[in-house]
């Protein structure tokens, strides 16, 4: 291996790095797929490996409900850049990773759970379940408006914020609770990266009656199986997880302004944050959610499959259809300043290309800090989680990305049935 400047080293023999979950992974016809199909997905993986930005890879991609990958490639540890190599440990499927903002999906189905045990509306106001939200116009916000990136409160109000705050959860609810919305009536969108999760939390532990740990455990993690999933990370898991590592070029200062502005910290200290203990220990509802891709993968086939896993109802079918149902029109987001749809917790895909590849306007997921994606297309009939821990801006990253995400695409073609669906839902 040869490392350059920031970097990570890149094996000649990808095989010598790669470890496949055999014993899971069906053979592709089962699942409507050929050998070459796979093997031109795994190919896009490799060359999104070898852009030396992502010391681990994860991949988990079920279609018809079968698992047909479940690989990693890289190491969880002893690769970053620097590293003098001696102290690798290989990535697996089993490797967990921070979701970053996927995460966000994952807390608002918490939200759409007490939603479905009649314990709130969507369309209630905030205000009555938190009263000292009510501050400074915010009386007006509701549920679906927190949840859709509209409740106007997408940046941290303190300029000079230490980013310590985001540990003490009282702190934060005051300060978001006095914080002056940019706009109140819910028709301007900006993308909310962790403040709106604090008070969807808040609404999780007051009307719900529960803490955030207890809620996944109970509401998601469990009725699936999950091996992680978690807020945090137990200790006993740390070892073998994969630490978020800053690779590639550094990130311009209008980047860096705006990650301060968001997150009260630049984007390379954000990605030291998140190995901290009290990242490790505390729940950051909107951030910090650590899971394997199948326990990822897991969460968006039960949402495919209409709410259930393996014969298990997780949620209703009304719950879901809620879930995925767009909000608002497509604007150009106020934070991210490129369109996007969302609904009441998700993003969407578009058409005639999206977020989640090309033809993907029913399709329905989250992006973690640019390089983490998770999703599931019901016209393609996938479930898909892709998570990395190399935190990076550089170009090539993002395009052998997408070049993974159209490898997807192209595979699992649409059948003739679901072109059909998809059209009539479109024109309606």
């Amino acid at each position: 291996m040869a490392w350059n400047r920031n970097y990570i080293g890149v094996a000649r023999d990808l095989d010598s790095v790669t470890r496949i979950d055999r014993a899971n992974e069906c053979p592709p016809e089962h699942a409507g797929l050929t050998n070459e199909a796979v093997d031109a997905i795994w190919r896009a993986v490799q060359g999104f490996y070898r852009t030396a930005t992502h010391p681990a890879i994860t991949v988990a991609l079920r279609r018809r409900g079968r698992l047909v990958m479940h690989r990693a490639i890289g190491h969880a540890r002893g690769n970053e850049p620097g590293a003098d190599g001696r102290h690798w440990v290989p990535a697996t499927p089993e490797t967990p990773i921070c979701l970053f903002s996927a995460s966000k999906a994952i807390t608002a189905l918490l939200v759409h759970k007490l939603v479905e045990d009649g314990c709130l509306s969507l369309d209630e106001r905030v205000a009555p379940y938190i009263p000292e939200y009510a501050q400074r116009g915010k009386d007006r916000t509701t549920v679906r408006q927190l949840l859709s990136h509209r409740a106007g409160i997408p940046t941290v109000p303190d300029k000079n914020l230490d980013y310590r705050v985001i540990y003490d959860w009282d702190a934060v609810l005051r300060m978001l609770c006095a914080a002056k919305p940019f706009e109140a009536t819910g028709e301007r969108q900006a993308y909310h990266a962790i403040t709106g999760g604090f008070i969807l939390g808040e609404l999780v532990r007051r009307v719900g009656g529960t803490s955030l740990h207890d809620a996944l455990r109970q509401w998601i993690a469990e009725p699936l199986g999950c091996r992680t999933l978690t807020y945090g990370l137990a200790p006993e898991l740390r070892a073998v997880a994969a630490p978020n590592v800053f690779t590639g070029p550094r990130p311009p200062w209008m980047l860096d302004l705006v990650a301060r502005r968001v997150l009260g910290a630049n984007f390379r200290d954000v990605v030291r944050i998140s190995n901290e203990e009290e990242f490790l220990t505390r729940p950051i509802p909107a951030g910090n959610i650590f899971a394997t891709a199948d326990d990822a993968g897991r969460v968006f086939q039960m949402l495919l499959d209409g709410g259930t896993w393996r014969g298990r109802r997780v949620f209703q079918p009304e719950t879901v259809a809620e879930i995925v149902r767009p909000v608002g029109k497509r604007q150009f987001d106020g934070m991210l300043v490129i369109p996007v749809r969302f609904s009441a917790g998700m993003m969407l895909g578009d058409g005639p290309v999206g977020l989640f590849g090309p033809a993907s306007k029913r399709a329905f997921g989250h992006i973690g800090f640019l390089n983490i994606v998770c999703w599931a297309d019901p016209v393609r009939d996938i479930s898909v989680a892709i998570l990395n821990n190399g935190k990076t801006i550089a170009p090539s990253s993002l395009t052998r990305l997408a070049r993974v995400i159209n490898a997807i695409c192209k595979a699992c073609v649409p059948t003739t049935e679901a072109r059909a669906a998809d059209a009539a839902l479109s024109a309606g």
